[in-house]
């Protein structure tokens, strides 16, 4: 992948999201489910940096197949400002290739890795991070968007 796929999600509020058509540069990070410690954690983060992205003119979206009211309950529960989009068909994950085995506790299962990429005004992937840990996450990822 070397552009954003042209691949829609749905909104927090149900609307679709074509993220072609999202203003850039753009953050689109992938988590695996709502209301998790570590997951919510991530969006308040990129939450608490909103108005820093903003400054830079850096759209934010976080992507987990969870319902479209699932994300409401959890954008309100925490006061969520970065947008949220369900992806409940699998397009948008797996044309981030973000979809995959996973192991916790010796079980295999599927779900998202937790991965993070950045595009440029031209719609160009310029950074990837694979496999986050949260802490001071967002924080790189804005140092990264600010300097594009």
């Amino acid at each position: 992948m070397d552009t954003i796929p042209d691949v829609t999600a749905a909104g927090a509020d149900g609307a679709p999201v074509r993220l072609h058509d999202l203003p850039r540069p753009l953050v689109v990070y992938f988590y695996p489910k709502d209301d998790t410690p570590g997951c919510t954690r991530e969006a308040q983060d990129f939450s608490a940096l909103s108005d820093d992205f903003a400054a830079a003119g850096v759209g934010v979206l976080g992507v987990s197949r969870d319902t479209v009211a699932k994300h409401a309950r959890f954008r309100d529960k925490h006061a969520l400002t970065v947008a949220l989009a369900s992806d409940l068909d699998g397009s948008v994950t797996e044309a981030f290739g973000v979809w995959g085995e996973k192991q916790l506790y010796g079980k295999t299962y599927m779900g998202i890795e937790r991965a993070t990429f950045l595009f440029d005004r031209e719609a160009k992937l310029v950074h990837v991070w694979r496999k986050v840990k949260v802490p001071g996450h967002a924080a790189a990822v804005l140092d990264a968007a600010k300097a594009l």
